[in-house]
């Protein structure tokens, strides 16, 4: 009887910055280091969101995408600068290239965190571990920031691993720990889950990964809808998304279910406003503008609706976003409604099709087309 040949399992590193653009500025500015720093809109005015916080920030419960005002009263004494995005690209790109020195599959999320394929790595070093720690020493060595890696054989589990012992971390998570690991993981962990899943999940009795493990794939998906399939793979540790070098990103946005369902217009347009800052937050740390502007409504009887707005330029001001998605908005039949669900969204971030010269040309915010 023949032996069965061994599994060849993937080599995947899930690279993170430490409080990447915090980190920049307190490296840059010495007067920052050791305080506690926000990067991101001012508290003063309409206020903003935070980007990031360093460390001495986050101790007082400052997180990304909390506004700045809420900021500004968990921490009075915190110190608040706008991003330099400029900057932040520079670091980011040297940081691409000491990724480069180890291999070319590298699948890039933001400025500050990257997927790397290191299965058969360009030096011959073999061991996906050495290569995470060697990462993390030139980072520090040549830019003097800090990184956290994860290491596994899958994406999901890198990217998890890489949270667990920030900052200046590294965590190692090999395929004979992964199923007992990820049914230790709280459900929220999950990719893919937010609040309102996780409430669900939790009103449901499924608190770890070990509770969703009960749920047949049949239950996961009836319970949780397409996602539910993904959720039953990557509980037993199967992950098979290839780490992708060239992935383009077709479109970004956010949304939020809310906890009563809204009847007024300008209760919708209040939580509109809300959403807006969250995506226009997004596309500055992907550097991304938009052409088409989408809104979606979902209702208390869970009916969904689109509505989309293109222009000739594209955009990512907070402004722009704001007003176009009231204008959907008020667009629909806002009348009798009850709406539990609103979410905005921005794509086509390709170029610009040249319009014939015999039309007129358009200026910034030009409508191209308004789809009801």
């Amino acid at each position: 009887m023949q032996d069965q040949p061994a599994t060849i399992f993937r080599k995947i590193i899930h690279i993170d910055m430490d409080a990447f653009y915090a980190s920049v500025e307190q490296r840059d500015f010495p007067e920052y280091r050791g305080k506690p720093l926000v990067v991101g809109g001012l508290p003063q005015g309409r206020g903003g969101v935070v980007a990031t916080a360093s460390y001495e920030a986050r101790k007082f419960g400052i997180r990304s995408a909390m506004s700045s005002k809420r900021a500004l009263q968990l921490c009075p004494d915190a110190l608040f600068v706008r991003p330099r995005f400029n900057a932040y690209r520079e670091v980011s790109q040297h940081i691409r290239e000491i990724f480069s020195r180890y291999t070319d599959l590298i699948e890039p999320l933001s400025l500050d965190e990257a997927y790397l394929d290191v299965t058969n790595d360009k030096l011959g070093i073999g061991s996906a571990i050495d290569i995470a720690k060697q990462i993390k020493q030139a980072i520090k060595d040549e830019l003097n920031l800090t990184a956290s890696a994860g290491v596994s054989i899958n994406k999901f589990v890198a990217k998890i691993a890489s949270d667990i012992n920030k900052p200046d971390g590294l965590k190692f998570i090999g395929p004979s720990s992964i199923e007992s690991f990820m049914e230790g993981l709280a459900v929220e962990k999950f990719f893919g889950v937010g609040k309102v899943t996780a409430q669900k999940m939790k009103q449901m009795g499924l608190h770890t990964g070990a509770d969703l493990k009960r749920l047949t794939e049949a239950e996961m998906i009836k319970n949780f809808g397409k996602p539910g399939r993904f959720y039953y793979q990557i509980v037993r540790g199967i992950d098979n998304r290839e780490v992708q070098p060239h992935r383009e990103t077709k479109s970004l946005g956010a949304e939020d279910t809310f906890a009563y369902d809204l009847t007024t217009l300008p209760e919708m347009e209040a939580e509109l406003d809300k959403i807006a800052i969250t995506v226009y937050n997004r596309l500055l740390k992907y550097e991304l503008k938009g052409r088409t502007l989408t809104l979606k409504v979902k209702y208390h009887d869970f009916k969904q609706i689109t509505r989309n707005q293109s222009f000739t330029t594209a955009f990512n001001d907070l402004e722009t976003i704001c007003r176009v998605a009231k204008q959907l908005m008020a667009a629909t039949n806002t009348e009798d409604a009850k709406v539990r669900l609103l979410g905005i969204s921005l794509s086509n971030f390709g170029d610009v099709v040249p319009r014939p010269r015999n039309e007129k040309e358009a200026g910034p915010g030009d409508q191209l087309a308004l789809e009801i």
